[in-house]
């Protein structure tokens, strides 16, 4: 097990290193300074400003109300309090249907929102926005599986990829991703058997989030690995705040087992 190095920055190119030495990589979500500033300090190699901050932050019913500008106010805010863990920025529901849209809104991301990474849900209709983001350099995580913007299409928060048909689809976006250059990908809710296949398919670091073990790396929303979400949990995550004094101690147990591959354990898996 990697001990994390907090004196060193995190970039595309240690995330790269990490999948080839076979080091597990943690991730989680931040939305302030303060939260971000104890991520970072915990050995968290990625901190994700999600647009679940709709639900976790605003209490509203999904992602699809977050606007651009919400998503740069929360990005700046963690990069103020994150200087070492690499920060990733969703664009959120609309913000990207075409190139110039596209390549606008991830332009403000990254300038106004301390974005070093954004992050677009989909898989094929996306390749082209994708190619052309990275071509003028602006590093992209996919993310497949279940989308949360997609949430109404896809008929609720549901697990993807079950079906045969289906998960040889997920296998050729994840390809067509990789092709298209995306730095790094998010498997949400995806049997850990596709998972499996898709981590050793593509060259980019794969973060999983009830997406088995086998991924090469995992993420969860803060708020759910602390046990203070509201409602029931997750299935795939776990109450890490439960015996520990305090949240610093609670992120950096996450990070133990994340790396010592504890985490996740079959009961968190589909």
């Amino acid at each position: 097990m990697s001990t994390p190095n907090l004196d060193h920055t995190v970039t595309r190119a240690t995330l790269e290193r990490m999948k080839r030495d076979g080091d597990k990589i943690t991730c989680l979500t931040a939305y302030d300074a303060t939260y971000a500033n104890v991520v970072d300090q915990a050995g968290v190699e990625i901190i994700i400003i999600g647009d679940s901050l709709g639900m976790v932050m605003q209490g509203k019913e999904s992602t699809l109300p977050v606007t651009l500008d919400e998503m740069i106010y929360h990005g700046a805010c963690v990069a103020r309090g994150a200087r070492r863990a690499l920060r990733v920025v969703d664009m959120p529901f609309m913000t990207y249907p075409n190139l110039r849209e596209a390549m606008t809104n991830a332009a403000r991301l990254m300038r106004e929102g301390g974005a070093q990474m954004v992050k677009l849900e989909g898989g094929a209709r996306i390749v082209e926005i994708v190619h052309d983001l990275v071509m003028q350099g602006i590093p992209v995580c996919g993310h497949l599986g279940l989308l949360p913007q997609s949430v109404h299409q896809l008929g609720g928060y549901r697990v993807q990829g079950r079906e045969r048909d289906a998960a040889h689809a997920m296998l050729e976006d994840a390809r067509g991703l990789e092709t298209a250059g995306v730095a790094l990908l998010v498997l949400e809710c995806v049997p850990a058997e596709l998972a499996r296949e898709i981590t050793r398919a593509v060259s980019m670091p794969v973060i999983g989030i009830g997406a088995g073990p086998d991924c090469d790396g995992q993420v969860l929303v803060l708020q759910d690995m602390l046990g203070i979400t509201p409602g029931k949990r997750p299935k795939f995550s776990r109450d890490f705040m439960a015996g520990q004094g305090s949240i610093q101690a609670a992120v950096q147990a996450y990070v133990r087992a994340v790396k010592d591959r504890s985490f996740p354990a079959p009961e968190h898996c589909f």
